[in-house]
């Protein structure tokens, strides 16, 4: 099995997410901050989503954006550096705010499109999966089994799932949108008694080494509400 991040969409297209640890303190401070001037930032580059953690994590912040290539990146970064608006309305105040930051960047698997909700007002469920080394060369086919399983049993609608290359490699990130918390809870113990999703994550599960979960709630400038 390849070392490597293994098959990937057929463009250079990819995405970076964010993840900011807020001070607990701030939190309020940071997402106030974030509504008024965030559109210095998207008049750069196209945000994806940008949500703040509700459950399995706390004042934490969660922000995807796609670029063309990594050239495009490089230039947006630099058009960043030398925007006197966002350095001094929003970046020179937000800094402190911060407890950590972290980032990496990830390709769509190449069986799956960005996806928006059937209507806005949901939560979003972002599932990390940390597989074992060798790639979807090694994991890829069981995985896609569980997931279109998951699918099709319609307990829950897919949004998009992220594969790592920089970062902690063989990680995948799934986002799943449900109409409420309690929706979602249904549907997992729905799933949980479906013996044709019971059997798919069997399967998979062979190639998982951890999981982990957050319900994100969108904020006002997120283009996935």
């Amino acid at each position: 099995a390849s070392l490597a991040t293994g098959p990937r969409q057929n463009n250079s297209i990819f995405y970076e997410i964010r993840m900011y640890d807020i001070k607990p303190s701030k939190m309020k401070d940071f997402v106030e901050m974030v509504n008024k001037y965030f559109h210095l930032r998207t008049a750069h580059s196209e945000l994806v989503g940008f949500w703040s953690a509700e459950l399995g994590a706390m004042n934490k912040v969660v922000h995807v954006w796609k670029y063309d290539n990594f050239a495009h990146r490089t230039a947006v970064r630099h058009a960043l550096a030398n925007d006197k608006d966002w350095q001094g309305k929003f970046l020179s105040s937000a800094l402190p705010l911060m407890e950590k930051q972290h980032n990496e960047v990830a390709y769509l698997v190449p069986w799956c499109q960005l996806e928006k909700p059937p209507k806005e007002g949901g939560v979003y469920e972002w599932v990390t999966f940390r597989m074992k080394p060798g790639g979807p060369a090694l994991w890829g086919e069981a995985f896609q089994a569980a997931i279109n399983t998951h699918i099709s049993a319609g307990y829950t609608k897919l949004i998009g799932i992220f594969h790592t290359e920089y970062g902690l490699l063989n990680t995948v990130h799934v986002i799943w949108w449900n109409e409420s918390p309690d929706h979602r809870a249904a549907g997992r113990h729905r799933a949980h008694e479906d013996a044709r999703v019971v059997a798919a994550v069997r399967d998979s599960v062979r190639f998982l080494d951890s999981q982990e979960n957050m319900l994100l709630i969108p904020l006002p400038c997120s283009p996935l509400k």
